[in-house]
């Protein structure tokens, strides 16, 4: 009672509690305290948003940010609930991996990648050309984190990093972030106002997370400015040299579907063994387990590297993936996410 007691002071103080004792009365508002309580947590230190965001702010300062980006960011925000719901929010239900894929990668959005393809092809390929990384692979990339640009998320990206900072069960990895975007906006590159994104800080068309900015976003127009909301130039270049300093390597494919052989090391029975210890083999030895491209075709005689991937289980397809498919799996840690990325690059080939 004393912790619900001091949280409830707490938010008085940053204005949150203040309207619900008005309009609704004292019991009303406490439930609605509980409730955020609950969604929430206790914050790292029990202070009030208030007081936080004043060290916060002396932090930020102290790192070079001037008082000016710090009034533009920071006047005025408090916590969101909604963004601390969606962080612990845990999935009503698991698509497998079929599901997944079709969800992510319909018929339709093939033909839409085809058409952006199309539209943007001579920018992409001189950017692919400067980066190494094929273009296909960043506008699957770019389709799928944002539909090509069209989501780019409904939340204002420092009021939801504060909120998940303060909160307290990843502040540490959050507040990092969060400075990272203060920085953004100091130099430049997009005003606090718009600075959209995920709940989670995710930003732009191909949703990088700004300590990702930082680190990978290019001024591919030479404007003064890593625009990856609005310049496709910016946003291609971006994405494209998040993978060259991942590793990509423009002489691989990302891997390819295949079928298992009946009986041996590398049947269905036995393949989850290879799978879970992330073997790497050459092709050719691939090859020599029984293991033949989807159609039932020999494998290529080139001796890449490869391990298998077998995301739907035992009873689900099967993957031989190359050192490109790691390099995904740097911009998202989902076999998942990476095997729709390699799809929906496949259907431009």
């Amino acid at each position: 009672m004393a912790k619900l007691s001091r949280f409830i002071t707490g938010l008085a103080k940053t204005g949150l509690a203040k309207t619900e004792l008005a309009r609704t009365g004292l019991v009303a508002a406490v439930l609605a305290v509980m409730s955020f309580g609950q969604v929430s947590g206790a914050s790292a230190s029990e202070q009030s948003f208030d007081d936080w965001l004043l060290e916060l702010r002396a932090e930020a300062a102290d790192k070079g940010i001037s008082a000016a980006t710090l009034d533009a960011a920071l006047t005025g925000i408090k916590p969101i609930p909604r963004v601390i719901e969606l962080d612990r929010k845990q999935p009503e239900f698991t698509l497998t991996f079929d599901e997944y894929l079709d969800r992510v990668v319909p018929q339709s959005r093939k033909n839409r990648a085809k058409a952006r393809f199309e539209k943007h092809k001579d920018l992409l390929e001189e950017i692919g050309e400067k980066y190494g990384v094929q273009p296909r692979f960043v506008v699957a990339l770019w389709g799928i984190e944002t539909d090509f640009g069209r989501v780019l998320g409904g939340f204002d990206v420092v009021p939801a990093l504060a909120s998940l900072a303060y909160d307290g069960r990843r502040s540490a990895y959050f507040r990092k972030e969060l400075h990272h975007a203060l920085r953004i906006i100091e130099e430049g590159h997009v005003s606090a106002d718009n600075m959209k994104g995920s709940w989670a800080g995710a930003m732009g068309q191909s949703q990088f997370m700004p300590s990702s900015f930082n680190q990978y976003a290019q001024d591919y127009d030479g404007d003064g400015r890593q625009d990856i909301w609005g310049t496709q130039a910016d946003v291609f270049a971006s994405a494209s040299n998040y993978l060259k300093r991942a590793g990509w390597r423009n002489d691989l494919t990302w891997g390819r579907k295949v079928t298992l052989p009946e009986s041996g090391a590398a049947s269905r029975a036995n393949a989850m063994e290879l799978h879970d210890s992330k073997t790497w083999k050459g092709l050719n030895e691939w090859a020599e387990l029984g293991i033949t491209r989807e159609d039932g075709t020999a494998l290529p005689t080139r001796n890449i590297q490869a391990r298998l991937v077998m995301p739907g289980g035992v009873d689900g397809p099967s993957y031989l993936v190359y050192k490109n498919f790691e390099s995904i799996l740097r911009w998202n840690r989902s076999n998942y996410f990476a095997i729709a990325v390699g799809t929906l690059a496949d259907s431009m080939r």
